[in-house]
């Protein structure tokens, strides 16, 4: 029951690339990288090893407790023992983490958040891009080892590409679950003076267009589809919540059946 409770401990993802050794001899500086599937050189995937950490606290969500003097021991990606310290054997050349003087707590799941800020009118991708991989960072450092994006703020396919390269172990980020560009409804006739911009959200005006959009999100990456069912929300004075609806009902209906046909 512990070793499933405490299953998101501890860090990011780092599924190993499909990677080869690079043409020998390697004469650079430095340990011989590794090369991908595209032909890119990247640092090497260090192979998973078995980690210890013994802490003075750890909360346990499933009870509400707080345990004392615990020792969690994880293989690789995976949490094989927790227990007291004392009860739980360390492997013989296991990495120990100290953390005496700490609490230690199951990562945690932030499942609204955008990694990218809007993007001004003058940005760039590139410095979308570094801003998206800071902020997911920050997210991991601050103890969210799982996340969903939800939609990339004018930023295109972005996120999927920050996904992609946390998975392949290339940067340090939470397990992501992104949503691309999300899915508007055009109220108005497109206006030739003002083209869409394919990097923010799809504006559609009939359920087949939104059919379409789900299809091509999906394709390109996208684990969920990010709706708008309702606008221009506030409350009144008496606490009343008012807002728009926004996509007429049976095109709501078709990028839902959309999505959920597609296994999303």
């Amino acid at each position: 029951m512990m070793t499933q409770t405490f299953g998101m401990l501890l860090g990011a993802t780092m599924l190993f690339a499909q990677v080869q050794a690079p043409p020998a001899p390697w004469r650079g500086a430095g340990p011989a990288p590794c090369v991908g599937a595209d032909g890119g050189v990247y640092k090497c995937v260090p192979p998973g090893g078995v980690i210890a950490v013994r802490a003075v606290r750890l909360f346990d969500p499933k009870t509400g407790q707080m345990l004392t003097k615990q020792v969690v021991v994880l293989s690789g990606e995976r949490i094989t023992e927790v227990g007291p310290d004392g009860q739980v054997k360390i492997p013989a050349g296991a990495q120990v983490i100290d953390l005496r003087q700490a609490t230690v707590l199951p990562g945690l799941i932030d499942a609204h958040t955008h990694m990218f800020n809007n993007r001004p009118p003058r940005g760039t991708t590139e410095a979308s891009m570094l801003i998206a991989v800071q902020n997911a960072q920050a997210d991991l450092r601050a103890g969210f080892t799982t996340a969903r994006d939800m939609s990339s703020h004018g930023n295109g396919y972005g996120d999927v590409n920050i996904r992609n390269a946390i998975n392949q172990g290339l940067i340090d980020g939470p397990r992501y679950q992104v949503s691309t560009l999300g899915i508007v409804w055009g109220a108005q006739p497109p206006n030739p003076a003002a083209p869409q911009n394919p990097l923010a959200s799809t504006i559609i005006r009939a359920s087949e267009e939104g059919r379409a959009a789900v299809r091509e999100q999906i394709e390109r990456g996208a684990d969920w589809i990010k709706l708008f069912p309702t606008g221009a929300s506030s409350f009144n004075a008496s606490g009343e919540a008012q807002y728009q609806v926004m996509y007429p009902l049976p095109v709501l209906q078709a990028l839902i059946d959309e999505t959920h046909r597609l296994g999303k």
